[in-house]
């Protein structure tokens, strides 16, 4: 009891509460005001491109720029969310304030010509960056500095999809699968919220979503056991995409370095692949952010909720023209075009298990995300946000299973493995998903210059 009501610890708390409101405040408003002005520019950029379609034939040349920008000015600033993850885990030479400025102007290039990506990287990097620099200029040390860059991350995130408590989960869930950063909780949660509040106050309206379908009993808690078995079908089927998703996107980034050595020509080859394929699908469905579109036939995101919204194969030609554009050197996220992939393939799913073509495109939706990133927690609670709590139950399983089935693997190769996803899985001695990609290339040129060796003896 005395231990219960000591006044002492209590004020600790108190004091560590205020103490780091007051600290990620800046970061916060700093933050969401960069997603604001990023949302708003993106949506004129993006305006512009549906007025002058025209311009999707400079693609090629938009992405010499942005190589050049880059291969000029970036320097560290290439390395991008892996940077951001990287200092957190070990704070060293810190994330450049170039960065924000660079990634803006790199995304807005990259969607006014019409490359397939997203956002989230953007704002990512942007509040990363701004983070770094408040946190140079107060002159903390290696562990506040942490915290500072996971505020930067989770007021990002939030704001840039209206999702403020999915990103503060997310900047905590994301560093180390299976394993949350919980010494950060308060920063995060008060800079994801704040920078949401922010970005909102400059007039950003986010894009609502909506799942008409709820089971009978409107409980929460409640599910149908024949719809609970097809959305873990679905939901195995959401994380072997994003597996996929990831191995198409860092295997074309070899094969990009591979053919041209030099970055700055790597998109004018992935603009002119990108062009070729709208002339093959004889659509335009598949460009740019992808959640809306003045074409009211057009696949996006919100129309992968209505029955006739999507063709059996939206998600895989979505899944490889972001894959082209990212892996050739344009700029931008992957979290958007994942959640058009996972839109339209619950929507593909749907017609062939006979089911709620809106529940499951919501669970699509978070699903693919979640395997990606490994962060299936973050999604679940980002499926409540966007889509309601009605429905929570199927929004946990499918996001879990995904996670599950997505293995070992994910888009961001600085991300540490943690917990193994299975009992019998061994822990890896690599530190990073990438390291662990390094590692399994070196086994395979070994075996293929064994048996290479052989068969010439």
């Amino acid at each position: 009891m005395k231990q219960f009501l000591n006044p002492a610890v209590h004020l600790d708390n108190l004091g560590h509460l205020v103490k780091w409101t007051a600290l990620v405040l800046p970061v916060a408003i700093l933050s969401g005001s960069a997603s604001a002005l990023f949302l708003q520019a993106l949506d004129l950029v993006t305006l512009l491109r549906w007025g002058h379609p025209w311009l999707l034939w400079l693609l090629p040349i938009g992405g010499a720029g942005v190589g050049l920008l880059y291969h000029q000015f970036g320097q560290k600033a290439e390395g991008g969310n892996n940077l951001i993850m990287e200092e957190i885990h070990e704070p060293g030479g810190g994330v450049p304030t170039r960065m924000a400025p660079l990634v803006l102007v790199g995304t807005l290039i990259t969607h006014l010509f019409g490359g397939s990506a997203g956002r989230e990287g953007t704002a990512v990097q942007m509040g990363g960056s701004l983070a770094s620099a408040y946190g140079r200029l107060a002159r903390f040390d290696r562990e506040n500095m942490r915290v500072v860059l996971m505020a930067g991350v989770a007021a990002g995130f939030g704001s840039v999809f209206g999702t403020p408590l999915t990103g503060a989960i997310f900047a905590m869930e994301v560093l180390v699968i299976g394993r949350m950063q919980y010494t950060a909780l308060i920063p995060v949660l008060v800079a994801s919220i704040v920078g949401d509040l922010t970005c909102s106050a400059w007039g950003i309206q986010h894009t609502v979503y909506h799942i008409s379908f709820a089971v009978t009993t409107g409980h929460p808690a409640a599910f149908d056991g024949l719809l609970m078995a097809k959305v873990v079908l679905a939901a195995l089927a959401f994380g072997l995409t994003s597996h996929l998703f990831s191995a198409v996107t860092h295997g074309l980034q070899k094969l990009f370095r591979q053919l041209i050595p030099s970055a700055p020509l790597r998109p004018v080859l992935g603009g002119a692949l990108v062009i070729a394929f709208v002339a093959l699908l004889g659509t335009r469905d598949y460009l740019g952010i992808g959640v809306t579109s003045p074409d009211p036939g057009a696949v996006t995101i919100l129309s992968a909720f209505n029955t006739d919204g999507a063709t059996t194969w939206s998600w895989g030609w979505k899944l490889l023209l972001t894959a082209i554009t990212l892996a050739s050197g344009f700029k931008g996220g992957e979290v958007t075009p994942l959640f058009f992939i996972g839109a339209t393939l619950g929507n593909t799913l749907a017609h062939l298990m006979d089911a709620p073509v809106d529940l499951f495109a919501g669970l699509g939706f978070i699903a693919v995300f979640a395997g990606a990133t490994n962060t299936p927690l973050a999604c679940t609670i980002m499926g409540m946000e966007l889509f309601g709590a009605q429905n929570g139950v199927y929004f946990a399983v499918a996001c879990f299973v995904a996670y599950f089935f997505s293995g070992r693997s994910g888009i961001y190769g600085a991300q540490r493995p943690g917990t193994p996803k299975t009992g019998h899985e061994k822990p890896l001695a690599e530190p990073t998903l990438q390291g662990l990609r390094d590692r399994l290339a070196a086994a395979v040129r070994r075996f293929r210059a064994s048996f290479g060796h052989g068969k010439s003896r």
